[in-house]
């Protein structure tokens, strides 16, 4: 990369994840005037209202994506409950607190605070702050699942909730972005924003506070500016809530941009990427997955016999894993649990690996697929598919395929599949419906994501000064299309 000088350097940039932002609700809220600041990024910027995110759509697989290009087969993150067969045990990063409790209160909250970046996410990869510190770039990050950098950081010892905090354990250095401010734990400058250890309601507030301090002082060449709270509104409230939750985190958006002068000003010395890591789908019903399979023995989150379970069942509100416990016993119990599970109510899809190739299951037939073959999807990766292609309700027009419900459907669950921390068996909800947490928790009457589906897999992807002229650059863009566009932007390559 070449020397960086005032008349060469690029501009800013500022990556705004808005959790769960729904591209529908997104518009209500622009054309009802409650969200001016992404009125203006929408009025210079290029918009895409249905890029893809992951599967499982579901926070810590997407926020993965997000920061480092990959998708769980290459980034090792494969849902928000997993069974972790190294050590025995289901990790929790938080599906709810009564499934934090379920597991250890203290135990969850170090999975999603520490181990999830310094021991879950890949070693293997960069994340986008370790590209761009590498770069000798200043970066900064505000509350986010991946924050993990170049930088060493103590825990806050200026922070009110310092007692609290030490309480529940965070008291371990963390490598991270060069200015992080994590849930009142860490903050490398003395900003005077306080977010009451990242409770929900407080958190787009306290990033709007540290990104005015951050463009005020000129403390950053990149921020990932997460802005959480419009999830939380949305499951408890549903989508068609979302324009209340969406104008609080315009109010953040614009309180950052007027640090500079207001939005022209901003945006004449920043770019922006407005991303949103999946959608949400209205929650009608709900469903247990481990009393579905309460034929078999399934692990407990506190089995006083682990020994003696069979599956570890792994639910991830509308997406779901099954893990066979005996190494010995996989190739005869998958196929066999997978089948179990066919024509269950509320269950879509059933998704598992045989013979080197990925199985689905749906009421309209069964399909294999694997990568290789005469067919391209929309994004040039080429596969092979035999059987019911109405089971992925693919089309297949001059050698290229495609689905409309389950958009980019063969590559996300190859390599969810491919995510050697992955169940044998995943399961996606159908629209509507949703797995219990281990907690027993659901989101009846609100909102909910984590399956294949379009209707919880489609979000919002803005940019502003970076990126290409036209969202037709690409036919379907996807939530791992961040990461190299801000390398891009800045002429680091991968």
């Amino acid at each position: 990369m070449s020397q960086r000088g005032e008349s060469q350097s690029p501009k800013k940039v500022v990556l705004a994840v808005i959790d769960a932002l729904d591209p529908v609700a997104l518009e209500r809220a622009v054309d009802d005037g409650a969200a001016p600041a992404l009125a203006a990024l929408m009025d210079r910027g290029v918009y895409v209202d249905d890029c893809v995110s992951t599967f499982p759509s579901i926070t810590p697989v997407a926020a993965s994506a997000i920061a480092t290009g990959l998708g769980p087969g290459e980034s090792l993150v494969p849902s928000m409950n997993w069974y972790h067969r190294g050590e025995q045990r289901y990790v929790e990063y938080g599906s709810s607190f009564a499934a934090s409790r379920a597991f250890g209160v203290f135990r969850s909250l170090m999975d999603t605070v520490y181990n999830l970046n310094l021991a879950h996410l890949t070693q293997e990869r960069r994340t986008v702050f370790e590209y761009l510190d590498d770069a000798g770039l200043r970066t900064a990050c505000t509350t986010y699942l991946i924050y993990r950098g170049r930088h060493r950081h103590e825990p806050s010892g200026d922070s009110p909730y310092r007692r609290l905090a030490e309480a529940a354990q965070f008291r371990h250095a963390v490598w991270g972005a060069r200015e992080l401010f994590y849930a009142d734990i860490f903050d490398t400058q003395a900003t005077g924003c306080f977010s009451t250890l990242g409770m929900p309601g407080q958190r787009d507030r306290h990033a709007g506070c540290v990104g005015a301090h951050l463009v005020e002082n000129d403390l950053f060449d990149f921020l990932l500016f997460s802005l959480p709270d419009n999830d939380t509104f949305s499951h408890r409230a549903g989508t068609g809530a979302q324009p209340t939750s969406i104008a609080e985190a315009d109010r953040a958006l614009d309180r950052m941009m007027a640090a500079a002068g207001g939005p022209e000003a901003f945006l004449d010395d920043h770019a922006v990427i407005v991303v949103s890591d999946h959608s949400h789908n209205d929650v009608l019903t709900a469903s247990s997955l481990a009393e579905t399979l309460s034929d078999h023995r399934i692990l407990q989150p506190a089995d006083m016999l682990p020994e003696e379970a069979e599956l570890a069942v792994c639910p991830g509100s509308r997406s779901g894993q099954v893990y066979v416990l005996d190494e010995s016993r996989r190739a005869e119990l998958t196929p066999r649990v997978a089948e179990e599970l066919h024509g269950i109510e509320g269950i879509d899809l059933v998704i598992h690996r045989e013979d080197g190739h990925g199985v689905v299951w749906s009421e309209r037939g069964e399909l294999r697929f694997a990568p290789g073959g005469e067919l391209a999807d929309v994004r040039g990766a080429p596969w092979s598919v035999d059987g019911d292609r109405a089971a992925l309700d693919l089309s297949v027009e001059h050698g290229v395929v495609r689905s409309e419900d389950y958009p980019l459907a063969l590559g996300r669950l190859w390599s969810a599949l491919e995510c050697p921390r992955a169940g044998d068996i995943f399961v996606s909800a159908s629209p509507g419906h949703e797995f219990l947490d281990w907690g027993g928790h659901d989101h009846l009457g609100g909102g909910s994501h984590g399956s294949l589906h379009r209707c919880d897999s489609l979000g919002v992807l803005l940019m502003s000064g970076i990126g290409p002229a036209s969202a037709d650059a690409r036919e379907r863009w996807s939530i791992e299309d961040v990461t190299p566009l801000v390398l891009e932007h800045f002429g680091i390559a991968e």
